[in-house]
């Protein structure tokens, strides 16, 4: 059940709208962190311990896993949240307020430099900028975007604070700031939307002009993860951005704006465990997670190290043997 506070007939005395919606928010989120740690956790040792980092692609996809793991240990706090109330004082507030805006917007940035690389490389590949210029250009990326979206997030925390409520404690924005929320919704949701939206469509073209399967399958791969954040995150910003303008007076509209907002809220959070199934059409990925699930490349390395160490004790015996064996040969020719 949620409160809205709204007037009636232009009173300034506001009243409640008691709107009583079966919510499964907690069971949600604690399932969304679960899986959103195991995959990401898993998607990092596959890149560690099978894939070459040098890729650029491969860098992109290590920072996006970073980026949904910072959003991802946000939320057991904000299931405490909503279940109880704000147990972890101001500083946890504005901590992982931060944490939460700095997993957002760098998911957001990097997408949108990935997108940026893959245009060039499909598109303009008659640039011919070789792999270790793209690679540096990928760091610098990744560089910007964490400095961007912690600057950014930082200063978002700086306007949140515990506040107490009706005997509750809330961690919540007080400013009514509302051109922040245009400049962040325009800024950090429709402007890089517009981007990839270019360049995709420009990469499809090239698509269908005649690329090999194996850039095709890495595109097509990139392509579902973009989508995959605008479809989790997109719904989210319109209602922000309408919401932004005006709020409606009547209970019924309220319930409704109150029920579009647990939906939208869902599908942010859940897009911190969508990346590492997305990547996992990945054929290659995917013959590597069942390597490390079934610790191939322990065993393998294991059976290395034996074979090595097997090899040379037989070489350093051999050596003794052959010295052993010209010792009396070189006494004999001495006499």
């Amino acid at each position: 059940m949620a409160n809205f506070t709204s007037t009636h007939d232009g009173a300034t005395d506001p009243y409640f709208c008691d709107i009583n919606v079966t919510d499964i928010t907690g069971p949600f989120f604690i399932l969304i962190f679960v899986f959103s740690v195991i995959g990401n956790s898993l998607l990092l040792c596959v890149l560690f311990i099978y894939e070459n980092l040098k890729n650029v692609t491969n860098i992109f996809i290590l920072n996006l896993a970073c980026s949904d793991l910072i959003f991802t240990i946000t939320v057991p706090f904000w299931v405490v949240d909503y279940l109880h109330d704000w147990i972890f004082g101001d500083f946890g507030c504005k901590f992982m307020t931060a944490a939460y805006r700095a997993g957002l917007y760098s998911s957001v940035i990097l997408l949108t430099a990935m997108t940026v690389d893959r245009f060039i490389a499909v598109v303009l590949h008659k640039l011919k900028i070789n792999h270790a210029k793209r690679k540096k250009y990928a760091i610098c990326s990744c560089i910007a975007a964490w400095v961007i979206s912690i600057s950014a997030s930082l200063s978002d925390a700086m306007k949140v604070k515990v506040i107490k409520w009706d005997g509750f404690n809330y961690c919540e924005d007080e400013s009514e700031d509302k051109l922040r929320d245009y400049l962040q919704v325009s800024l950090l949701f429709f402007l890089p939307f517009a981007i990839i939206i270019f360049c995709y469509s420009a990469i499809l073209m090239k698509v269908l002009q005649g690329l090999n399967r194996k850039k095709f399958r890495t595109v097509a791969v990139l392509l579902c993860i973009v989508a995959a954040f605008f479809i989790c995150w997109g719904p989210y910003h319109i209602w922000l951005l309408i919401t932004s303008f005006d709020m409606p007076n009547d209970c019924k509209a309220q319930e409704w704006l109150y029920i579009t907002y647990h939906i939208c809220e869902k599908l942010t959070y859940s897009h911190c465990c969508v990346n590492p199934l997305l990547c996992m059409l990945s054929q290659k990925l995917r013959k590597h997670l069942l390597n490390l699930l079934r610790c191939e490349n322990v065993c393998r390395k294991n059976r290395e190290t034996d074979t090595g160490q097997t090899v040379a004790f037989t070489a350093q015996r051999s050596a003794v043997q052959l010295e052993l064996h010209n010792l009396p040969l070189n006494s004999h020719s001495l006499n």
